[in-house]
């Protein structure tokens, strides 16, 4: 019986302790971004750090990687090699829906919305010596479109088609947006595409150097039906303080996407729920981390989805009361 009574605490005990060591395993994540000088990267590090310091209570660690983009993170989300990714709403809805890159590959059902983040205005920046005043006058100059994977590349795309005119119309080049600062400036572009949040380094580098540049509305009747055709498009705003050197004298008028943060079906519900609540209950001191975040308000962070909310966050959305700001056709109940 003394036997018997030995093997059942030794027993209990190695219960205990699995379940306790199975609780305190810490999880590592990781968080897709995009180049280091546009406002992805510092976005994923802002949520990493502040993941990072609630170690104690989520017991998760968090790091980003640099990557070519909006595409690059979505398609490593779905096949598992990153737990989250920043992606353009545009990009989200049409991995969704399997439309642009993915149409080969058909609809990304397993992609999941978390959160959208900032306003990510079109933004078209060309030298004075272009003489390029409006969306017309892009005909026959060299115009950096945006790198392949880049959700940048598509949004300038559609502006050429808004336009009435293809990539073979202009003298089209594909280099990341970090680079084309500097080829504008050494006189190899005319202009460059951005799709990004501001202020932006990129655009701050563009117009502080010898060559003196514009910032192009991107506006007319034919913009206005682009953002009727697209559900991701709305209209925006570039403050002319953000680039006082620019020789713009007023605000420019464009259009644009959101940024979003977006995950798998196949992540875990408790990392998506942690993630989501320490976001909405720290929003006030992760809007102090960049300008382009001021704006953000729980309710807006939840506009611009077009994939279907994760179950995780769902369930911390609906304990704080949030879930009635979410479009119902993103809810799947059969996740819950």
């Amino acid at each position: 019986m003394r036997y018997f009574h030995g093997i059942l605490i030794f027993v209990l005990t190695l219960v205990f302790c699995v379940v306790g060591c199975q609780s305190e395993k810490t999880r590592f994540v990781t968080i897709g971004t995009g180049g280091v000088t546009g406002l992805y990267y510092p976005t994923g590090g802002a949520i990493s750090r502040m993941l990072n310091k609630k170690f104690k209570q989520f017991k998760i660690k968090a790091t980003v990687e640099s990557t070519s983009g909006s595409v690059f993170n979505i398609n490593a989300v779905i096949k598992g090699d990153m737990e989250f990714g920043i992606a353009q709403s545009d990009r989200q809805y049409q991995a969704y829906k399997g439309f642009a890159e993915w149409e080969e590959t058909g609809a990304q059902t397993e992609l999941r919305s978390v959160f959208s983040l900032h306003a990510e205005p079109i933004t078209l920046v060309v030298s004075e010596q272009s003489a390029i005043k409006n969306i017309a006058g892009l005909r026959g100059k060299r115009i950096n479109l945006g790198n392949p994977g880049s959700g940048q590349l598509q949004n300038s795309k559609d502006v050429l088609t808004a336009a009435g005119f293809s990539e073979q119309d202009i003298l089209a080049e594909y280099v990341k947006a970090v680079e084309a600062p500097g080829l504008l400036q050494d006189e190899r572009l005319d202009g460059f595409f951005y799709t990004v949040g501001h202020p932006n380094g990129n655009i701050k580098e563009a117009t502080s150097g010898r060559i003196k540049v514009y910032i192009v509305d991107i506006e007319g009747d034919n913009i206005d039906k682009m953002v009727d055709d697209y559900p991701y498009y709305a209209k925006a705003i570039i403050p002319h303080e953000f680039y006082e050197r620019a020789l713009n004298t007023e605000d420019v008028q464009t259009v644009g996407v959101k940024a979003t943060f977006v995950t798998s079906v196949n992540v875990a519900e408790d990392l998506v729920y942690a993630l989501a609540k320490m976001v909405f209950e720290n929003l006030e001191e992760f809007k102090t981390l960049h300008p382009a975040y001021a704006s953000l308000t729980k309710e807006n962070m939840l506009q611009g989805l077009t994939a279907p909310i994760h179950h995780g966050a769902l369930k911390y959305y609906r304990e704080a009361g949030l879930a009635e700001l979410i479009n119902n056709n993103l809810i799947l109940e059969q996740e819950l």
